[in-house]
């Protein structure tokens, strides 16, 4: 039975759905950064860019968002236009929001029918379809100050649900990076550093923090997730539990696009002293701080954004083949075991 079968609000792209009838390798693609992460044009040309990117390395891009009411996996480039053009008439759709999307409830201000999928949502959407491999620039996570604002992303709760391996370049550094990976150590969620042993954090390499796991290829991560996501089987509690939660692929921007970790940690104090000042919270904080750091460092970090999510996208559709190809192992191994 089709994922499409199993959940009547889903709709997969043809090229989407034939790929995952033959097991080849598919890698889901987030569309905030279309609608909120990103101006116009930047926005349409980087989500094309990050496409032609997963399939240069031979597996088929899976753009996720909301569409006149519906879940769509692949996106056509009409309607990957239509959500940049809307830009923040989108609704920004984390967990919460998808069922008044499904149910055409209208947010004041918003497109119809219309949402942009947060990291959390295109997990939720990704695992309905059965696309095991996301790539993203970087993840939500704890805000600074959420000792009194409790403000702490969606993001990582997903994590702990999804069987999704998430691919970013860290954790964001507008947030609060230490109380992020307490959360996810808390969720069992493992952070692997690729080819790293520090956590990246986004425009730079080097956060400060440490990783769980360093993995320098693609088919050592890949190993890792068919084991994660097979730990629960014959396992009575794992059933009830119903998943063994994602991973987190930390996956550094490349040097030569890296930003000075003095400059940019400047740029979030400012940024973050404005958005106090101006009552910006919630949903809107985090493209409100983008925003302002990449005017207070005269494009750069908009420059250094769009690096990292090639350089993710390139990384998530090298998985998204090994982990193919260690299935196609384990139903060979199978099968001679039967004989």
């Amino acid at each position: 039975m089709s994922a499409a079968t199993l959940n009547p609000y889903l709709d997969l792209d043809p090229e989407v759905a034939a790929a995952l009838a033959e097991s080849r390798p598919v890698v889901a693609l987030e569309s905030t950064i279309i609608s909120h992460g990103m101006p116009w044009p930047q926005n349409v040309a980087t989500a094309l860019a990050v496409q032609a990117e997963v399939r240069a390395v031979g597996a088929v891009p899976a753009t996720i968002a909301v569409i006149d009411g519906r879940l769509k996996a692949g996106l056509t480039t009409d309607q990957i236009e239509r959500l940049g053009r809307a830009g923040p008439r989108v609704v920004k759709a984390s967990r919460r929001d998808l069922p008044f999307l499904l149910a055409g409830c209208v947010a004041p201000g918003t497109e119809p029918g219309l949402g942009a999928t947060t990291v959390a949502a295109t997990m939720i959407v990704a695992a309905l379809a059965g696309i095991r491999v996301f790539a993203t620039g970087g993840i939500g996570g704890v805000h600074r100050g959420a000792e009194t604002s409790f403000d702490v992303s969606a993001d990582l709760l997903e994590l702990a649900r999804s069987e999704v391996a998430v691919v970013c370049a860290g954790v964001k550094s507008i947030l609060d990076i230490g109380l992020t990976l307490e959360v996810l150590e808390t969720h069992g969620v493992p952070v692997i550093g690729y080819r790293t042993d520090r956590l990246p954090a986004f425009f730079t390499r080097d956060s400060g923090f440490g990783v769980d796991y360093r993995l320098d290829d693609a088919a050592s991560i890949a190993r890792v997730m068919r084991a994660q996501w097979s730990l629960g089987s014959g396992l009575a509690s794992a059933r009830a539990v119903g998943s063994q939660g994602g991973l987190l692929i930390a996956n550094p921007i490349p040097v030569e696009f890296a930003l000075p970790r003095g400059l940019i940690d400047a740029a979030i104090s400012t940024a973050l002293a404005e958005a106090a000042a101006q009552g910006v919270r919630g949903k809107l904080i985090t493209p409100f701080l983008l925003d302002r750091v990449n005017a207070l460092t005269g494009g750069d970090s908009l420059a250094a954004n769009i690096q990292l999510v090639l350089n993710n996208a390139r990384l998530a559709a090298a998985l998204a083949v090994a982990y193919a190809s260690t299935g196609a192992s384990a139903e060979t191994a199978a099968a001679g075991l039967a004989r």
